[in-house]
C-alpha cells in the first residue's frame, strides 16, 4: 500500500476523535434509557401496563424470534400498534445508533491492528490516550447494554408493531436481535472480540507503566517529594515547572485506572503468570479501590469478574488467588491510602491558593502544578464517592466506617474551587506569559529538532514547519488588543503526525525522535494556556459526578453545615451546582433540561439553607441581648432596692447568711480566662463563618440563572423581623393586653442594634 494512501485515507486521528465523541453520546443514551426503565415514573407506559403483561413476557421470551402468526396471542399490542411505534422509535433508534457506532469502533481498532500502530503514551499521547479511550467506550457502552432490564421488551415491541403498520420487519432489526442475545453475558463476548487486538491493547497499556506507579503514590511520598509546593525550593519558584511527559502529569488516575482493569480483562490470556510487569501493574490497580467508574454512578465491581475470567482459564489458580488477595487489601488499606491523601491535598491546595492569591505572577511558570493539584483532588473526591455508596465485595472483610466519613471534604472542594477561580481571573496573565514562550522558548527548540532529523518525508515537513511558523510569530501584542486565539489546528495537525509516524512503514518513526514528541506535547500544553483554559478546567477539576451521587451530595452539605470549623467551606457546594451541565452531551439535548433543573434546585436550596441557619443563628444572638437589655428595665430595679431595704433591717451576720445579692446586669461579661468558651462566643464563631461563606462571592451563575447569596439571607432576615416585632408586642387576646410602648421599643432598639452590627460580618 502506497504511502499516499496511507496518509490520506487512514485517517485514524479524525476517526478516534469522531468516534471517542460520538462514544460518549451514546453512553449518555444509553445510561438515560437504563435509568428511565428503572424508574416507573418515566420508562414507558406500555412497559408498566397490566393489560400489556402477558404480551411483553411472550415477546421477551421468544426474542428475538417473533412470529408475525402469533398475532392472536398479541392483539392487545396490535391494537395499540401506532403509539407503540411512535412512543419506543427514540428508544429503538438509539440501539441502531448504538449498532452504527459497533461497526465503526469495530472497523477502526482491526485498522490500526492492521497497520502495527505504535503505542507510548509518553510520545504519542494523543493517539494511545484515543485508542484507550475507545477501548474502553466501546466496552462500556456494552456493558450497559447488558444492565438495561427492558431491552428485550423495547426491541419487541417496536418491532412488532413496526411489522403491523409497515407489513415487514425494520431492516435493522435482526442485527439488533443478534447483538442483544450476543451480550447477554458481555464480557465473555468482549474478551473474545478483542483477541485479535490484544497486542495492540497491552502495548498501550504497559506505557503506562511509567505514568501510573508515579500517580498512584501514598501521601507520604507525596510528602517526601514536597509534591505540589512553591516554597520548598525558594531558588527555583520563578522557573516553569515542565517535564517530559506534562499531559501525563494530570491525567486522571481514575481514568487510567479504568484503561487497566477493563483492558486487562480484556486481555486476560496474555497474563500467564505472576511477577511480570503486567501483574505488578495490575496489582498496583486493583490494591486502590473495590469499583471503578463505567459511566456516571454506574460502577464495576471488577475484582469478582476478573476471578471469574481466570477461572475459567487452566492453570490460572495463583492468579485467582492473586486477584482475591487484591481483593482484601484494596478493602482494607485503601480506605486509609486515600483518606491521607485527602489530608494532604487540603493543606497543598490551600498554600497554593494563599501564594497565588498574593503573587498571581506566579501562575504564568507553576501553571502545571495547579492543574496536577486540581486532578489529584478530583481524582479522590470521584473515589470517594464512588466508594461511599458502592457495594462492598461478597465474602470480606468490612474497611473501617470512618475511613469514608469524611466531614472536612468541603475544605478540599471549596480550595478547588479558589484555585478555578484564580486561573479564570488571571486568564491574560497565563496567556502573556505563554505566547512569549511558545515564540521564544518552543519555536527555537522545535525548529533545532526539526533541522536535525536526518530523514523528514515532505508531507511531516510542512507540518512540522507549519508549527514553527505559527509559533514564531506570537507577540504580547496580540494579548493586549484582545485578540481570540485558535491553536485547536495545531494540537490536531500534531494528533495526525502522531497517526502517520506511528504505524509500521513509517518513513518518520516516532519512537525514534522522543525528544520531538515530549516537545510537541508541551507545545500543546502551552497553547492550551492561551486559547483552551476553560477546557482545561474542565478536564481537571470537573465535579458534576455530583450530579448523579444527590443523595451523598447533600449529606456532606448537612455535615458541613452542622460543624462549624467547616462552615465557612459551605459555599463551595452552590459553587459546584455549576459543573453538572458539563456531564450533558450534543447526542442526548434533551437531557439538558433535566440537569440544568436539577443543578437550579440544588443551588437553591443550598443558599435557602445556609440564608435559615444565618438567620437562626441571628435570632438566637437576639433572643440573648433582649434579655440582657430586659434587665436594664426600670421594673427590675424593684430587686435591687428590696435587697437594699433588707439588708437594713438584719444583723451583718444575718445578713451574709439569708440574703444574696441578685446579678447586675453585666456581670455575664466577666470572665477569668478567654478559654471560658460562652454561647454567645459560639454564637460569634459561627455567625462569622457562615457570612464569611455567603459573603464570598456577590453572584453564582447556574445554567443562565445568577443566584445572589446574600440576598436569600435578607429576605430570610425581612421576614424574620417582622414576626419579631410581632411577637415583641405581646400581644394577649383573653385580655386584650400589649406590652408597654417604652419596653416594646427598647426591645426593637436592642434587635436593630444586632442586626446593624451584622455589618461586622459582611455586608449582608
Amino acid at each position: 500500500m502506497s504511502r499516499s494512501m496511507m496518509q490520506t485515507q487512514q485517517k485514524l486521528a479524525e476517526k478516534l476523535t469522531i468516534l471517542n465523541d460520538r462514544g460518549l453520546g451514546m453512553l449518555t443514551r444509553i445510561y438515560n434509557i437504563k435509568k428511565a426503565c428503572q424508574d416507573a415514573k418515566s420508562k414507558p407506559t406500555f412497559l408498566s401496563d397490566k393489560s400489556l403483561e402477558s404480551n411483553i413476557k411472550f415477546i421477551v421470551r421468544k426474542f428475538p424470534n417473533i412470529d408475525r402468526n402469533s398475532a392472536k396471542d398479541l392483539g392487545a399490542v396490535t391494537a395499540i400498534k401506532n403509539d407503540i411505534v411512535k412512543s419506543l422509535s427514540l428508544y429503538y433508534f438509539t440501539f441502531v445508533d448504538l449498532l452504527d457506532f459497533k461497526d465503526h469502533a469495530q472497523e477502526l481498532l482491526t485498522t490500526m491492528d492492521a497497520w502495527g500502530v505504535n503505542f507510548d503514551i509518553t510520545t504519542n499521547f494523543d493517539l494511545t490516550k484515543g485508542y484507550l479511550d475507545l477501548m474502553v467506550t466501546y466496552t462500556t457502552l456494552m456493558l450497559l447494554l447488558a444492565r438495561v432490564d427492558d431491552r428485550k421488551a423495547v426491541l419487541g415491541l417496536y418491532n412488532y408493531a413496526y411489522e403491523m403498520v409497515n407489513a415487514s420487519s425494520d431492516h435493522h432489526f435482526p442485527r439488533l436481535g443478534q447483538m442483544i442475545i450476543d451480550y447477554e453475558h458481555p464480557m465473555k463476548k468482549l474478551c473474545e472480540e478483542f483477541v485479535p487486538h490484544s497486542n495492540l491493547v497491552m502495548t498501550a497499556l504497559m506505557s503506562l507503566q511509567q505514568v501510573y506507579p508515579r500517580r498512584n503514590l501514598t501521601a507520604d511520598k507525596w510528602r517526601q517529594h514536597s509534591m505540589l509546593s512553591l516554597v520548598s525550593s525558594p531558588m527555583h519558584m520563578l522557573n516553569p515547572a515542565q517535564c517530559d511527559t506534562m499531559p501525563c502529569e494530570y491525567l486522571s488516575l481514575d481514568v487510567m485506572e479504568r484503561w487497566l482493569v477493563l483492558g486487562f480483562m480484556l486481555c486476560h490470556h496474555k497474563i500467564t503468570q505472576l511477577g511480570t510487569p503486567q501483574t505488578e501493574l495490575m496489582r498496583a490497580v486493583l490494591q486502590s479501590g473495590w469499583c471503578i467508574t463505567l459511566f456516571r454512578d454506574e460502577v464495576l465491581l471488577h475484582h469478582k469478574h476478573i476471578e471469574n475470567l481466570f477461572e475459567s482459564v487452566k492453570g490460572s489458580s495463583k492468579i485467582v488467588a492473586f486477584v482475591k488477595e487484591c481483593c482484601t487489601q484494596a478493602v482494607t488499606t485503601s480506605g486509609p491510602i486515600h483518606k491521607e491523601r485527602r489530608k494532604f491535598l487540603r493543606t497543598a491546595l490551600k498554600e497554593l491558593s494563599l501564594i497565588l492569591t498574593d503573587q498571581p505572577g506566579l501562575l504564568g511558570p507553576k501553571i502545571l502544578y495547579v492543574f496536577m493539584a486540581l486532578a489529584f483532588a478530583r481524582d479522590e473526591v470521584h473515589w470517594l464517592v464512588r466508594h461511599y455508596e458502592a457495594p462492598l465485595p461478597r465474602n470480606r472483610s468490612r474497611p473501617n466506617a470512618e475511613d469514608f466519613e469524611d466531614r472536612q471534604i468541603p475544605e478540599l472542594l471549596f480550595h478547588m474551587e479558589e484555585l478555578r477561580a484564580l486561573v479564570r481571573k488571571y486568564n491574560q496573565v497565563l496567556q502573556r506569559y505563554y505566547i512569549q514562550y511558545l515564540a521564544g522558548f518552543d519555536a527555537v527548540v522545535l525548529n533545532n529538532l526539526v533541522q536535525s532529523l536526518a530523514v523528514c518525508p515532505e508531507d511531516e515537513s510542512i507540518i512540522l514547519s507549519s508549527f514553527v511558523s505559527m509559533i514564531q510569530t506570537l507577540n504580547v501584542k496580540q494579548v493586549e488588543e484582545g485578540e481570540l486565539f485558535d491553536f485547536r489546528g495545531l494540537r490536531l495537525d500534531w494528533f495526525r503526525l502522531q497517526a502517520y509516524t506511528s504505524v509500521n512503514r513509517a518513513a518518520l518513526v516516532l519512537r525514534e525522535h522522543p525528544d520531538l514528541g515530549k516537545t510537541l506535547n508541551t507545545i500543546c500544553f502551552h497553547t492550551k494556556m492561551v486559547d483552551y483554559l476553560d477546557e482545561m478546567l474542565v478536564e481537571t477539576s470537573d465535579l458534576s459526578i455530583f450530579c448523579h451521587y444527590n443523595h451523598c451530595y447533600e449529606r456532606f452539605f448537612r455535615q458541613c453545615l452542622d460543624m462549624p470549623s467547616q462552615a465557612r467551606f459551605i459555599i463551595a457546594f452552590p459553587l459546584i451546582c455549576s459543573h453538572f451541565l458539563n456531564c450533558t452531551h450534543d447526542l442526548c439535548p434533551e437531557e439538558r433540561h433535566h440537569v440544568g433543573d436539577r443543578s437550579l434546585s440544588a443551588v437553591n436550596l443550598f443558599l435557602d439553607e445556609m440564608a435559615k441557619e444565618a438567620k437562626n443563628i441571628i435570632t438566637s444572638i437576639c433572643s440573648v441581648y433582649c434579655a440582657l437589655n430586659d434587665k436594664l428595665l426600670p421594673k427590675n430595679c424593684v430587686k435591687a432596692i428590696a435587697f437594699q431595704q433588707a439588708r437594713k433591717k438584719i444583723n451583718k451576720d444575718a445578713r451574709n447568711k439569708a440574703l444574696q445579692e441578685p446579678e447586675k446586669p453585666g456581670e455575664e461579661s466577666k470572665r477569668k480566662t478567654r478559654e471560658d468558651f460562652t454561647e454567645m462566643d459560639k454564637y460569634n464563631m459561627e455567625l462569622t463563618e457562615l457570612c464569611y461563606a455567603i459573603n464570598y462571592t456577590g453572584s453564582i451563575e447556574v445554567w443562565e440563572h445568577i443566584f445572589a447569596p446574600r440576598e436569600y439571607l435578607i429576605s430570610h432576615l425581612e421576614a424574620r423581623f417582622n414576626k419579631a416585632v410581632v411577637g415583641m408586642m405581646m400581644y394577649n387576646p383573653d385580655t386584650n393586653e400589649i406590652a408597654k410602648p417604652s419596653e416594646l421599643l427598647a426591645s426593637v432598639r436592642t434587635y436593630m442594634t444586632v442586626l446593624q452590627s451584622i455589618e461586622n460580618y459582611g455586608k449582608c
